[in-house]
């Protein structure tokens, strides 16, 4: 925790120094035609800095250069404990520089700083240090094979993957790509969003402090439509993961088969369901409720957004569900009480506006916020908002908004709630509240998603895999089965003679 306050952060925001330019090469360099894009500040629409904005000659040339420092095996072929050294000392940096590099977070997104300094960066941090203190602790195989033969399996990197990351979590999402796919020995070239590159741009410069050989990582700032689809386009390319929408991520599988068939792996969109019993704990659940869709602005892909209640509680879990959310008022990002920022820009404020007026089209009741907010002057604040009285067919119910937008279904059964929780394109996260183990374990196995909390939501850490069923995605961040996202398994076959 830090004992800043909203003067001392505004302070610090007018006297910080933006790096814009991109990494290549182990330097930071212009785009190679000079171009520019402006980084706002979503809390205020003020620009923060200019941001080189490459193409697909800084992508060529950034491509090149991590194929060239893999194939010399300057890194790729170091120890996994020299790895692991290198790694670890990443992390000491970004821990060093933990308040610079939450500032920076919060003015280029719009986060509160408390989640940027207190969770953001020490995720981060978390996520380089345990990937590289797992990379010497992972084991190749030898088959169960007959006594006159052995087999080796062994995992070998890669090569170069390309790495495209979302603006609503930039640095946490940055290291659960970066960090397995750096630590098992690739070359990475990081796509981050256009409209919040600033901490990648950073935390590549720590990189090379810390050790990491020019070439390893590069970071090419620039729009997802050229350049991100000439990245999954490149042949040299050999991985992609991305997180972000799903249409999107249709688009970049279908480039990779265009090419050279890259391992592609996607992190996309969900409609998360937050299923109540009339059991639970209502208290813990209905902060929790508030939590699972307010936190980040709603900006969360596993965001509880549809929040099942059964029925013969509805009306008063309800009440708690909207005491809570009124906690959730938006404030300026750099106060440290401020539980919600601005959206990240003014299009996503539009949409989720858009949103609100569609759920009331549908007939959804408007029971709790659905305006904007003027926080400061030129800012994107949307109050937290809920409908209730939906169904699961609406397009509130259906379509993911990225925003702090709750609909509520009630149930009668179990079975009801299942069946409407898997009603869905999606398949990322949800949870199940019961005292009930029964219902709880029955509920949780039942629904189709990636990761499931009972009695709790939001569950998780570094140790467990992350990632979807369905359109929700493919492959996983974080744990240990990250690492088979950016290996191949090799087998060698000897026989004795």
């Amino acid at each position: 925790m830090s004992d800043l306050t909203l003067q001392d952060w505004v302070a610090r925001a007018q006297s910080l120094t933006i790096e814009g330019r991109a990494f290549i090469d182990g330097a930071y360099v212009d785009a190679a035609d000079g171009n520019t894009r402006p980084t706002q500040n979503p809390a205020t629409g003020e620009v923060l800095a200019q941001v080189a904005s490459c193409g697909p000659v800084d992508s060529d040339r950034a491509v090149a250069s991590a194929k060239a420092v893999f194939e010399a095996g300057t890194w790729s072929n170091l120890a996994p404990a020299e790895r692991k050294k290198v790694m670890v000392r990443w992390a000491e940096l970004i821990e060093a520089n933990a308040e610079e590099l939450a500032l920076l977070e919060s003015l280029d997104v719009g986060k509160p700083i408390s989640d940027t300094l207190n969770v953001d960066v020490p995720a981060a941090a978390r996520t380089i240090r345990w990937s590289g203190e797992a990379i010497d602790k992972f084991y190749d195989q030898v088959a169960p094979t007959p006594h006159d033969t052995l087999a080796l399996v062994t995992r070998l990197p890669l090569g170069v993957v390309a790495a495209i990351v979302p603006w609503n979590f930039p640095f946490s999402t940055t290291a659960w790509k970066i960090a397995p796919a750096i630590a098992t020995g690739n070359s990475v070239v990081l796509k981050p969003a256009s409209n919040t590159p600033l901490t990648a741009l950073r935390v590549a410069g720590l990189a090379k402090e810390a050790g990491l050989p020019d070439g390893v990582l590069q970071v090419l700032p620039g729009p997802g439509g050229s350049l991100g689809s000439h990245l999954a386009k490149h042949m040299d390319v050999e991985g992609l993961t991305f997180t972000g929408s799903t249409p999107v991520g249709k688009m970049l599988m279908g480039y990779a088969g265009e090419s050279n068939l890259k391992r592609t792996f996607l992190e996309l969109g969900g409609k998360s369901p937050n299923i109540v019993f009339a059991d639970a704990n209502l208290e813990k659940a209905a902060a929790m409720a508030a939590t699972a869709v307010f936190y980040n602005g709603g900006q969360t892909c596993t965001a509880g957004t549809r929040l099942l209640v059964q029925r013969s509680i509805h009306d008063e879990f309800m009440a708690k569900v909207i005491e809570h959310a009124q906690g959730w008022m938006p404030g300026n990002p750099l106060d440290p009480a401020t539980s919600m920022g601005p959206m990240v820009d003014e299009a996503q404020y539009n949409t989720v506006a858009e949103y609100v007026r569609i759920g009331c089209d549908e007939g959804a009741t408007l029971a709790f916020g659905g305006k904007r907010v003027e926080v400061t002057a030129g800012g994107y604040y949307h109050e937290p908002t809920i409908f209730t009285g939906a169904n699961n067919q609406m397009r509130i119910a259906q379509e993911e908004i990225f925003g702090p937008v709750m609909t509520v279904i009630p149930f009668d059964t179990e079975a009801e709630a299942i069946a409407i929780a898997n009603d869905s394109i999606f398949g990322l996260a949800g949870a199940v509240w019961s005292r009930d183990i029964n219902v709880a374990h029955r509920v949780a196995k039942a629904v189709r998603v990636g990761t499931m909390g009972i009695n709790n939501y939001f569950g998780g850490d570094m140790t467990v895999p992350f990632g979807g069923f369905k359109q929700s995605g493919n492959g996983r961040d974080k744990s240990m089965h990250a690492f088979d996202d950016y290996t191949e398994l090799k087998t060698t076959w000897v026989e004795f003679d």
